[in-house]
């Protein structure tokens, strides 16, 4: 069971292919061995580990780490405005933009999409307070989102979980006004679902910004930035105002990360591929501005 592969379906093809992790075997030891708690402390619940490998990949002494990453991750550059060649460092090239042609998205007003690239799990309706990433381990909705979660409880839940080869800017899944939002210090946890399946309360206890936003059809809904081991900073570019779907909110530095959208009770339905392939606890590979999800009313 420790070494049991990570299984993504393919939204495009339907194919079912077991995730690359960078890092794999660090994450497995710190996680699935019991001699590694003074580690797991050490790494991902102090952010001086983080914080200093976010310095290195900010400077121009981690470009030479671009190339070997584009090709052991098999990324795509011609989605991207620029060439390899013209990054700066490791991160101007992590967060770096895409052309506007190789993300298209509906622009139907009843039409909620995916927030960032990444795999995502989703939860129709959710049980009262508690969701369950990975099979025997409950989530809290009150302990991620704190004093917003009251109106959540019941309602759905999208988890998109962003590895190191993907696009690492994020954008609104739908239009609306920023009511608030609300940062909150924490650990710096794997997001991968090796860590989620170990025991800590990744969502509760890992750094997060909440950001509430008011549409005229889907009601209020939380976008949540999780941040993860190694990531150097959650920047978000768009913090107050109205917005339009698909508007960059933010991005990710260098780490895996995740982004969640939690909706209030009774106001949209998940995709059908997205609720069979979550209710067989496998995650699908989706594309920012791909439909999530479209509104009940």
């Amino acid at each position: 069971m420790k070494n049991t592969p990570i299984r993504v379906v393919n939204r495009e093809t339907g194919a079912v292919f077991d995730e690359v992790i960078l890092g794999e075997k660090l994450i497995r030891w710190a996680y699935q061995d019991g001699s590694a708690g003074l580690i797991e402390r050490l790494l991902f619940r102090s952010p001086l580990v983080s914080r200093l490998m976010g310095r290195w990949f900010d400077s121009s002494w981690s470009r030479g780490k671009i190339q070997s990453v584009i090709d052991e991750l098999s990324i795509d550059m011609s989605e991207a405005q620029r060439p390899a060649q013209d990054y700066s460092s490791f991160n101007d090239f992590f967060a770096r933009h895409l052309t506007p042609q190789s993300r298209p998205s509906s622009p139907a007003a009843e039409d909620v999409v995916s927030p960032a690239d990444g795999r995502v799990l989703v939860f129709p309706k959710l049980d009262r307070d508690v969701f369950v990433p990975v099979k025997g381990h409950p989530m809290s909705i009150t302990a991620m989102l704190q004093d917003e979660a009251e109106r959540f409880l019941g309602g759905a839940l999208a988890i998109v979980r962003l590895c190191p080869a993907d696009y690492h800017r994020y954008h609104f899944p739908a239009a609306g006004k920023i009511l608030r939002s609300h940062e909150i210090s924490g650990a710096l946890h794997s997001v991968n679902p090796i860590a989620l399946g170990a025991g800590p309360d990744v969502f509760g206890e890992n750094k997060r910004c909440n950001t509430l936003i008011e549409n005229d059809r889907i009601g209020t809904y939380c976008f949540s930035e999780v941040g993860a081991f190694g990531v150097g900073s959650i920047i978000n570019t768009r913090t107050s105002g109205t917005v339009e779907k698909m508007e960059e909110k933010g991005y990710f530095k260098f780490g895996g990360s995740t982004v969640v959208v939690v909706f209030e009770p009774g106001q949209i339905v998940f995709s059908d591929d997205l609720i069979a392939n979550s209710a067989q606890g496998r995650e699908t590979l989706i594309k920012v501005g791909q439909p999530l999800a479209h509104a009940l009313n």
